[in-house]
Formats: C-alpha cells, structure tokens, sequence
C-alpha cells in the first residue's frame, strides 16, 4: 500500500516484534524504515510457542494464514501437561483448555522468512547497529556505529534485550540485569522423547516440576539446532554439566537430557525493576526492549506481538496523524505497561511455583492450586477492547 500518513517511521530491529510491527505499518499506510544489525535478518533460538492471545493479533494484523504456512503442527489446543521431575513421575497438573485455546509452534527463522516476503526489500538496511537515538528539531534521528545517521518523525526500538533505544526513552542507560539464574536449551529427537516421557510429549507441551530445577518441552517438527552461540547471554555447554544439575531426578527426566548432545546455556536477564515509561516524545519501545521477562511463562514472544499489534493498529487509525502521535504513543502506554508488568510478575511466580517454591507450598496440592488459571489474563485478554481504550484515551485529550 502506498504511504498514506503524514509522519514516517524508523524500527530499529528486525526481530519478530519488528517485523511483525512494519507489516502492520505497510499494510496501514504508514512508510517504513528498518534498522538491523545483523548482516541480515536472524533469531537466536530455535522454536516459539504462540499462544491464543498473540494469534488473536496476527489474525487482526491479517498475517495468520502467512504463519500457519509454516507452523510444524498448525493451530491446534495445545495446553500443559505438569509432571514430577523426580522418581515416580507422579502426574501433577493437566492444565485445562478450551476451544479458544488454540496456539502454534513455529521455528523462529521460518517466522522470519515469512515476515520478510510480505515486506519490499527497499525498507530494510543491514549491518546497522544503533549507538544512540536523539530528537531533534526535524525529527528523532538514529546514530549507527559505522558512523551514518538516519532521521525520522517516529523511531520505535524494538532491539530487544540490549536496546540502545531504550536509553533514549529512560534517559539513562538501563540494562537488564542477570537473574543469577541459567536455562540449558537443545533439542531431542522424537523417538527418544517418547522412549522416556511417552507419546503425549509429541502432542503438547510438558513441564517437568522439582525442587530447584524444572524442565520444559515442546515438540517442534523438522527442527536444526542452530543458536547464535558466543554472544555474552548464550554459550555453549557440556552434556556433562548439565547432567549434573539434575543428580537425583528420575530416570525419565534423566533420559531426556541425555539426548541433548549439544546444549547451550542461557544466562537469563530481565529488566528489574520494570521501566516508569516504555515512550518519550516520537520515541517508542516494543517487546524485550521495554520489558524483557523469565521465560517461564512463554508470555515474552506474546507480549512483544501484542506491542506491535497495538502500536500498528494505533498508528494507522485514521485519526493519527503526526501533530498528535504523542498522545497516541500516551495511551499504548497507558494501556500496556500494566499488562505487561503483571506478565512480568506472574512469569516470575510461574518459574518458583515449578520449582517447589510457589505461593502456596511446595506440596504436590500445593503446586496443583498455584497453576490452576495460570494462563487465564495472558491467554484470554481482548485486545481489541485494549485498543478501543487506547484510542478513547488518545484522541479524547486532544479536544
């Protein structure tokens, strides 16, 4: 769609929120720039799970049917199965769904691909790393490291984790801070997955419970492992040294790990304590450069694409226009911040509570009342009714 809008637009990282983000954007009318670093567009890792309230927002984005495409087992209920890690592999929790549940799995690079066919090529510039963002009379302009700069009416971060963006918006340099907490990550080919936890752990996702310690799983079809290793959150690991963190669990638990023949380990950050604002002026943050979370909710990737949803169906509103976009910006923040600070929060509980050290106790009864509903406000959250408030709130301050 030819550009439509008075204001154009700089995304500052080609990850999923930020592509994701400028199909919205095109789509709307709105011109669009995207700075990546990389010599091209890439993730680390190997699948995301997608659960019901992101898909909400690729459908009203009109971009589901591009990603079912490549999706390893299409839409489909998919909720967790809660077993003991330990001796016994006593069944804790079958966590219900329901019809609306509906969630995909889907390799992180194939997401990409996808995004990347239904953008022009034009819009996209590599090998950009941002070392600073300013506003300035004419605009916000973004400074790279090769020394070039770019101006732009709007800049939006969406480089993730490490966002240079993010200190623009907070007016300081705010890093997330290591949790003092590690994840070992790889993948298990099915059949010995099924020789040690049965054939349900090809169907749905299963969370191995323990003291200190959990493990969870997702099947993922036609699967390579290929994270970006050397990077200072992600390196390479021993099966030997992995093995040992899990001495004294059971013999299925242990036969799982024992097929990860090349893990990586993951030291996980968050941004603690959560930003006051994920805006300043034309400057805006979306996904883990506003509020990188623990995984142990599988809210993150979520909750960036609800960003971007909301960021893209405000922006190309009919009534936006560049004379009032920071009120625009105003209300998404007035809107997310709470959302996502509760994902925050409950991604946090989520990570004790499998770990035997839950709200209510680290009994068996006591694990089974923490997870009950655990999902309810991600999984069932109207967005379209966030939207409306955010465009209640933005265009009623104007008059």
């Amino acid at each position: 769609m030819a550009p439509v809008k008075d204001f154009k637009v700089a995304i500052v990282g080609g990850g999923m929120a930020g592509l994701t983000l400028a199909v919205g954007l095109i789509r709307g009318g709105v011109k669009v720039d995207i700075f990546e670093q990389a010599p091209k567009f890439q993730e680390v890792g190997v699948g995301v799970g997608i659960w019901s309230n992101a898909i909400r927002a690729f459908n009203g984005l009109g971009i589901l049917d591009d990603i079912l495409k490549v999706s390893d087992q299409g839409l489909a209920m998919r909720p967790f199965l809660f077993i003991s890690g330990l001796p016994g592999q006593e069944l804790i929790y079958d966590y219900p769904g329901t019809k609306e549940d509906m969630g995909l799995a889907v390799h992180r690079a194939h997401f990409l691909d996808t995004l990347v066919k239904l953008l022009p090529p034009e819009i996209s510039h590599f090998s950009k790393k941002c070392t600073s963002v300013v506003e300035c009379e004419g605009g916000v302009t973004i400074f790279f490291a090769d020394g070039t700069n770019h101006t732009s009416d709007i800049v939006i971060g969406c480089d993730g984790i490490k966002s240079s963006v993010r200190t623009a918006v907070a007016g300081k340099a705010v890093h997330a801070k290591f949790t003092r907490t590690i994840a070992f990550r790889g993948l298990i080919p099915e059949d010995a997955a099924v020789t040690a936890c049965g054939k349900s752990i090809l169907e749905r996702p299963l969370c191995l419970v323990g003291p200190n310690r959990h493990i969870i799983t997702y099947p993922l079809q036609g699967m390579h492992m290929g994270p970006s290793l050397g990077q200072s959150l992600v390196v390479a690991a021993t099966q030997e040294e992995m093995l040992q963190h899990f001495t004294g669990w059971g013999k299925h638990a242990l036969d799982l790990l024992a097929n990860i023949k090349k893990p990586s380990r993951w030291f996980l950050h968050t941004l603690n304590p959560p930003l006051d604002s994920y805006i300043r002026g034309n400057i805006v943050l979306v996904g883990d450069s506003a509020h990188s979370m623990l995984p142990h909710l599988g809210a993150g990737a979520g909750q960036a694409i609800e960003d971007a949803y909301m960021v893209s169906r405000l922006l190309t509103h009919p009534l936006t226009n560049l004379q009032n976009v920071e009120a625009v910006f105003k209300a998404y923040d007035h809107i997310r911040r709470p959302r996502v600070n509760r994902a925050i929060m409950s991604s946090y509980v989520a990570g004790e509570v499998y770990e035997h050290a839950g709200p209510s106790g680290d009994s068996i009864e006591a694990i089974r009342t923490d997870l009950i509903g655990q999902w309810d406000f991600t999984w069932h959250h109207d967005l379209d009714y966030d939207f409306e408030r955010a465009v209640h709130i933005a265009f009623n301050s104007l008059q």
